[in-house]
């Protein structure tokens, strides 16, 4: 039997695990594409409040940080989807929980550092942020 005869007769639990594979690479990239979406937003709000005293703020870095980690998360979840595609052909695939605990860990941090950069940034009296 060929290889391309082997591949016309796959598995179809084989062909659910490739399918869910494709699924969760994607759910990885559409959480990339948030991460850098956001840290646009978080480096464009800048525009919209300018501060009492004139000094670099530090919005501009936490946006970078989450535009980095988004570009970070594209780069893993690829080399991932490439390794579990590779595991789920050869058979040995083991899920592991480092990278979820990574990825959680990673973006509370993130979440307590926009909490802190919100809460203790100068607002202007006449800003449009302040309520009334």
């Amino acid at each position: 039997m060929t290889d391309t005869e082997k591949k016309g007769r796959q598995n179809p639990s084989r062909v659910r695990d490739h399918l869910a594979n494709e699924r969760t690479y994607l759910a990885w990239m559409r959480s990339a594409i948030a991460l850098m979406g956001f840290g646009v937003v978080i480096v464009r709000l800048r525009q919209f409040h300018i501060p009492q005293i004139h000094r670099p703020g530090t919005g501009w870095r936490l946006g970078l940080l989450f535009s980095m980690v988004g570009l970070m998360t594209v780069f893993l979840s690829t080399l991932y989807y490439f390794l579990i595609r590779y595991d789920i052909d050869e058979g040995t695939y083991e899920p592991s929980t480092r990278r979820v605990i990574l990825f959680s860990v990673t973006i509370s941090l993130l979440g307590a550092a926009v909490i802190y950069f919100v809460f203790t940034a100068i607002l202007d009296p006449m800003s449009s942020f302040v309520p009334d």
